[in-house]
């Protein structure tokens, strides 16, 4: 997800996608661990997106 697009969502979409993100994330290093997954730059990619999706999260509740 891009931050372009991340901007566009709204306080209550932001938490949703966070903890979606976070378990897709939780998964997929389940995943890896217990077998090599096909593309491991998954786990990097979601991990930032993870990154991102909290910081526009933080970064409304400050504001």
């Amino acid at each position: 997800m891009k931050q372009s697009e991340i901007k566009d969502l709204s306080a209550a979409q932001l938490q949703e996608n966070l903890s979606q993100a976070k378990k897709t994330y939780a998964d997929l290093k389940m995943a890896h661990a217990i077998s090599p997954i096909e593309n491991p730059l998954q786990i990097r990619s979601l991990r930032r997106a993870v990154a991102r999706l909290a910081t526009e999260l933080t970064k409304r509740e400050v504001q």
